[in-house]
């Protein structure tokens, strides 16, 4: 009897820490996406300084490789040469850039052009052109 109560307060500790743990994960991989995007947008200006232009992908830049926490690369897209629909929008179908999107797609690896998409919601996003980084659903 004893041991069946001690397996009872087990498992409801663990229903309890499991999914705090888990949140707890997912917050710390957004923050650093958030950090990392930072950080490119930093090597993306200081490029642009040196050549008066932004590259046109990220290997020209020399920030090929990079991944975010979820193991995806990191999205860039310099738009002078992009069409309209490949540029990031929010939820009046507006650019959220004007030089260059830089995002992560986030968790579920997939996403969207508009902010609004259900595959986008959880994208980790530059805006305002360096104004906001965060979680496209906070946007």
């Amino acid at each position: 009897m004893e041991l069946m109560i001690t397996l009872v307060i087990s498992g409801l500790l663990a229903s309890i820490a499991l999914p705090a743990y888990t949140g707890y994960v997912e917050r710390a991989n957004n923050n650093r996406a958030i950090a990392d995007i930072g950080l490119l947008l930093l090597d993306l200006n200081r490029w642009e300084l040196n050549t008066l232009r932004y590259p046109d992908t990220l290997d020209e830049a020399g920030l090929q490789g990079q991944l975010d926490p979820w193991g995806n690369p990191y999205q860039y897209l310099n738009i002078s040469g992009a069409n309209l629909g490949q540029v990031r929008k929010n939820r009046n179908l507006v650019p959220i850039n004007t030089r260059f999107d830089l995002y992560s797609s986030g968790r579920d690896g997939e996403s969207r052009s508009p902010l609004t998409a259900s595959h986008s919601r959880d994208d980790i996003v530059l805006a305002n052109d360096g104004g906001f980084i965060g979680l496209a659903e906070d946007y």
